[in-house]
């Protein structure tokens, strides 16, 4: 059974799964749909108006929060922008307080967005993330599974998976603890390091290199063919590799 604390607010229209949790000064929105075991802290807003000068208020859409997940204080989450759409938020994540997801953004499964992180319309970020607290997200950006982005970040360009990225669109890295710790096989984190290498030290157009590379048939695991895949769509542009100097490959390693 739903525990719903005195004063939050829920329209017509909200649907809450079992089990889910609504403290005080919660304010749900029509649209808005929450999976079981849902804990939505004071003060968070979910499911209202997109800030967008174009929008028509008229429009029916909304907002889905994943099961088991949790939005802490002041957290907001706006819904879409188009007609039966909806922002999206998976299960099992872990919103900090006074974060802001914003219209038709796609949170994956498991991801941890810490304080003041910010997310402008349109943004994807792939399972198993983690967003640093106070990192800002331009519109449309793609944050691929298993990245982990730097606290006060600025992120304007896609960050591929399993990546660390850091200041303003910098590569850092590979995440290879959060790898492991998910208990990666070592051929796909192998693959994965010469995935990066070949991508990030190969002189030459960043997308035609991952799709040579994978066209050549020698990558093999999943997560480095995922890694490379990346590479073949978006919007934005990539975030590009720190280097200390011509031909340094020590980010891979970090």
């Amino acid at each position: 059974m739903s525990q719903i604390h005195p004063t939050a607010i829920i329209e017509e229209g909200v649907e809450l799964g079992a089990d889910c949790t609504i403290h005080a000064h919660v304010i749900l929105r029509r649209g808005t749909v929450l999976g079981e075991r849902v804990t939505v802290h004071p003060f968070a807003v979910v499911g209202g108006d997109p800030q967008d000068l174009r929008f028509e208020p008229a429009t029916l859409s909304g907002v889905r929060i994943g099961a088991g997940t949790t939005l802490r204080e002041h957290v907001t989450v706006s819904r879409s922008t188009g007609a039966g759409g909806a922002t999206v938020v998976g299960d099992t994540c872990y919103l900090m307080a006074a974060c802001h997801v914003a219209h038709d953004c796609v949170v994956g499964n498991q991801v941890v967005v810490a304080n003041a992180v910010l997310l402008a319309g349109h943004v994807h970020i792939g399972d198993h993330c983690f967003l640093g607290g106070a990192a800002l997200f331009h519109q449309f950006v793609r944050v691929g599974e298993g990245a982990m982005i730097s606290g006060a970040s600025r992120v304007a360009q896609d960050v591929p998976p399993y990546a660390m990225a850091a200041e303003r669109n910098e590569v850092i890295g590979l995440n290879l603890v959060g790898l492991k710790r998910r208990g990666v096989a070592r051929e796909s984190i192998r693959e994965v390091k010469e995935a990066f290498r070949i991508v990030y030290f190969t002189v030459g157009n960043i997308r035609e290199v991952a799709a040579q590379a994978l066209a050549g048939g020698g990558f093999r695991t999943a997560e480095a063919r995922r890694f490379l895949e990346f590479f073949l769509s978006g919007k934005r542009g990539f975030a590009r590799a720190r280097r200390q100097g011509p031909g340094d490959e020590s980010a891979v390693e970090a």
